[in-house]
């Protein structure tokens, strides 16, 4: 059997670190974290980053693991944080996975592996050239011709992943969609117990969400950003296209107007809130923990450690 582990995952602004915090204080257990953007150093206020007093004196992975230059992959997390999930395991210790990045804890749990690629290729490099010089439709309609399953699903804007499959075709001889299928058919990696925040009302999530906004502009996020900006962090890469950089950042270099930075950040949030919850309903398996108008820690957590008796952790 795999081992088990537990996950605790929910749109933004949920909870996740408190309650695997404490969950890992009781069941002596370390965070790895499932978060897209804490993996990046120097990002802290933005991403929500736990502080070391939240933290707990509970350890804590893939937090800070790459610079915001990086162009971070999932096939990199998946590396990264099963290599930290067996280390856990290997010293008694419960592995709790906890984040909002569903891509992330999907493919970490499923096993799911990924071809292997170099970034700094000559193929890649060509390919992308041609993307560029053709288009995407060319490059698009060149796919279709060797995984139309694949061309289906993509938009010719979307150079990164029409440059990607492509690619894994011509260096291994299978299309992407040939390697997804037969990782999909190997066993789970993980047997999960996953327990899923979220609240019983939309408005009480959006309240949430505006509130901690404010707080990281309280926390100085405008600076941070300008920070990063003046290191000579590129305001292109992936890692300040998240929310709340990419919107900072934009004003830092155009009109300055903060406070509309400020709103776009929470309207953005709260789309991105509503993505997640629609992303974690597929898991049916999953045991919903919901939270009030007035969030009860205490009923989580009391709902939570009896869950995980009777999974056995």
């Amino acid at each position: 059997m795999p081992p088990k582990i537990l996950v605790i995952t929910g749109p933004t602004a949920s909870g996740k670190t408190a309650l695997a915090v404490e969950l890992a204080k009781r069941r002596n257990g370390e965070v790895v974290s499932a978060d897209s953007m804490q993996i990046y150093r120097r990002m802290d206020i933005g991403t929500a980053k736990p502080t070391v007093e939240e933290m707990g004196g509970i350890p804590h992975h893939m937090i800070d693991v790459a610079d915001p230059e990086e162009d971070f992959s999932v096939a990199r997390y998946v590396d990264m944080a099963a290599a930290c999930v067996e280390d856990v395991l290997s010293r008694g210790r419960l592995p709790i996975l906890a984040g909002g990045t569903g891509l992330y804890i999907d493919s970490l749990l499923s096993g799911r592996t990924f071809a292997a690629f170099d970034e700094a290729s000559p193929l890649r490099a060509d390919l992308e050239e041609r993307y560029h010089k053709e288009g995407g439709e060319a490059l698009l309609a060149e796919l279709a011709r060797v995984d139309p399953e694949s061309a289906a699903r993509l938009h010719p804007n979307d150079a990164k992943r029409i440059v990607r499959a492509l690619e894994v075709f011509l260096t291994t001889g299978k299309t992407i969609t040939e390697h997804n299928n037969e990782t999909r058919a190997l066993p789970l990696r993980y047997d999960a117990l996953t327990l899923t925040l979220d609240f019983e009302r939309r408005e009480d999530m959006w309240d949430r969400i505006d509130r901690r906004v404010d707080r990281m502009m309280e926390a100085g996020l405008a600076e941070e950003v300008r920070a990063l900006l003046d290191s000579g962090v590129p305001a292109r890469c992936t890692a300040m296209q998240a929310i709340g950089y990419k919107e900072m950042a934009a004003a830092i270099r155009g009109d300055g107007d903060i406070q509309a930075a400020a709103d776009e950040i929470k309207l953005r949030s709260r789309q991105y809130a509503k993505r997640q919850r629609t992303w974690f309903r597929r898991n049916l398996e999953a045991k919903k923990l919901f939270w009030g108008p007035v969030p009860v820690f205490a009923d989580v957590l009391q709902r939570s450690t009896a869950y995980l008796e009777e999974f056995g952790i």
